[in-house]
């Protein structure tokens, strides 16, 4: 920490850095609101979508063990890619999902199992599903951390930078309260010896 100087213009520039950490706090706490707020429903959102992929896994384990059935069946559908979006936070770009994009190959009907379309269906959906969760915890981690670092500046600004500068400008106060009576003290003093002249 620099040492301050005991000055009218370091007076001066102290209290304009209160003036200014005061006027910013009421904004970090702001944020730090709103991303907890944001972190809460990525939560649920999460939750409600691992529900899902729970449900859906019951729901296909009948009959997923077709898949055994000898079929080319990774040959036929082809994941391509995830179409993301960028959105905004609290002033944080977090990914957002919008497609899964899948390419599917012709195939004869006659050739193939009957449950086969079934399964390229059941494949896109718990591929699509698994890449929202994933989606999901990028956002998370990226919310998080960003509450992380709101938290760190207000803790800077109500636990060092505020006392800090309170502490500098009583301690100015204090010096230049005593260079005053110290001038006052000397001029009388001055003024005395003048007039026994």
């Amino acid at each position: 920490m620099a040492k301050t100087r005991l000055t009218k213009n370091e007076l001066k520039k102290q209290k304009e850095q209160l003036k200014r950490f005061n006027q910013y706090l009421p904004t970090l706490y702001l944020k730090k609101q709103q991303l907890q707020a944001e972190i809460h429903n990525i939560l649920k959102a999460f939750e409600k979508e691992t529900r899902a992929l729970e449900k859906f896994n019951q729901e296909i384990t009948s009959w997923v063990k077709l898949f055994a059935e000898e079929t080319s069946i990774k040959e036929i559908i082809k994941f391509e890619k995830i179409e993301i979006t960028t959105g905004n936070i609290a002033g944080i770009d977090v990914p957002i999902f919008r497609d899964i994009i899948f390419s599917v190959k012709e195939y004869d009907v006659r050739e193939t199992p009957l449950w086969l379309d079934d399964g390229i269906e059941a494949i896109k959906t718990k591929i699509t599903m698994k890449a929202k969760l994933y989606i999901l915890e990028q956002q998370l981690k990226l919310v998080s951390e960003e509450v992380r670092i709101t938290t760190q500046r207000v803790n800077l600004f109500e636990k060092v930078k505020i006392p800090e500068a309170k502490e500098n400008i009583r301690k100015i106060r204090i010096f230049l309260g005593d260079l005053e009576t110290a001038a006052v003290v000397t001029g009388k003093i001055a003024k005395a010896k003048l007039a026994k002249i």
